[in-house]
């Protein structure tokens, strides 16, 4: 091999970036403690624990002798069954492999040095990396939660050109009412400010309270600062497809259209998000079953004397006192085949759970006391 270093021009200000960590996959335990792959518990990535709608299935199957074409760059049927839902024009939507490509533009299309975003103190990593890209600044309120006492002095201060509203937020798993959304929406200035409403785990939210139902119609004929983003990749069991959206008003769509490159979904992509948004009855029966189980793992809680925050997502977050390291918990459940997600790097002693299926809840548990102990 030579022993040529490269020395490409590579921006300074990128050394500084962490990567993104995403969660341990099954593959990684299968080869470093030789797990059975069945026996394996993943729990780390808020997945749906429940898979993907028979209906999905069944379309992949139909649409896999076209996967050597390429596919419908307009994305007609999946903007128009997206519009019918959600009461808004197809010219107000756009489409990415996953809600995070959406960040992606919308990083591209705004921030460049001397520019910002606001996000609360813990929330979804990417932002904080989009916006490192393009030499932002990272302005972060005080505490984990979206609280207008705390954004609404930044927002009049900093003036940031992107605020990210994470509800429920990832990864400590609380929602914010609209009415305080709404606070928070009407103290920037339209001009210089864009609000980014992340909302992948919306479903999730809005069958736990109405107060935390976002109506993205709703919002963007008010706003014309704003933009909605959802995913077809938690309650739609749509993760390993990767399809999100954005819906705002056209001159917004318009202009992230101008970064959006060609075929960004597949075309097995599409027909699997098509055939999602038939199959309500499988969202419906992954929140009824999601419901059932998180009261389980409140009540695992209390009894071990393990706070949590009170979660509006499929997935809950307990916190550990000092007398216990999230680090050493999160590798114990490892080595034992279950894969969850200690939120050190965050600056948290505690760990995110993704609920699972009873039976997986069942082996969480079992280990999880095993580790307590």
């Amino acid at each position: 091999m030579s022993e040529k270093v490269l020395r490409l021009p590579v921006k300074e200000y990128l050394e500084e970036i962490e990567v993104y960590e995403a969660g341990k996959p099954i593959e990684l335990l299968v080869r470093e403690y030789g797990v059975a792959p069945e026996d394996v518990v993943k729990l780390a990535s808020n997945e749906n624990p429940l898979g993907t709608s028979p209906l999905v299935k069944e379309a992949i199957i139909a649409n896999a002798h076209r996967a050597h074409l390429y596919p419908d760059d307009s994305m007609y049927e999946l903007k128009e069954a997206l519009a019918r839902k959600f009461g808004v024009e197809e010219e107000e939507l756009i489409i990415g492999a996953g809600s995070d490509q959406v960040l992606s533009f919308v990083s591209q299309l705004l921030l460049e040095p001397g520019r910002s975003i606001l996000t609360s103190r813990v929330s979804f990593a990417m932002y904080d990396i989009y916006a490192s890209w393009y030499g932002a600044d990272i302005v972060k309120s005080k505490s984990w939660r979206h609280l207008p006492e705390e954004f609404i002095p930044l927002i009049e201060e900093r003036e940031p050109t992107i605020v990210y509203l994470c509800t429920p937020n990832n990864p400590t798993g609380d929602a914010m009412r609209v009415e305080d959304i709404e606070k928070i929406v009407e103290s920037g200035n339209p001009e210089k400010t864009l609000f980014v409403i992340d909302g992948a785990y919306m479903e999730y939210a809005a069958a736990k309270n109405p107060e935390y139902a976002v109506s993205p119609s709703r919002f963007i004929e008010r706003y014309p600062n704003l933009l909605y983003l959802g995913t077809f990749s938690k309650a739609y069991g749509l993760g390993g497809m990767r399809v999100g959206y954005g819906i705002a008003r056209k001159e917004l769509i318009s202009a992230l259209y101008k970064i959006r490159p060609p075929f960004n979904i597949t075309t097995l992509s599409l027909a699997a998000a098509l055939a999602a948004l038939e199959d309500e009855a499988f969202v419906q029966e992954s929140l009824k079953i999601h419901a059932q189980e998180i009261g389980r793992y409140e009540e695992f809680a209390d009894r071990n004397g393990i706070e949590y925050i009170e979660s509006s997502t499929n997935f809950i977050s307990y916190l550990f006192g000092e007398d216990r390291e999230s680090g050493k918990i999160a590798r114990y459940l490892f080595e034992r085949g279950v894969i969850i997600r200690d939120l050190s790097s965050y600056g948290i002693n505690g760990v995110r759970i993704t609920v699972g299926t009873p039976k997986q809840n069942d082996r969480l548990f079992e280990v999880l006391q095993e580790a307590l102990s």
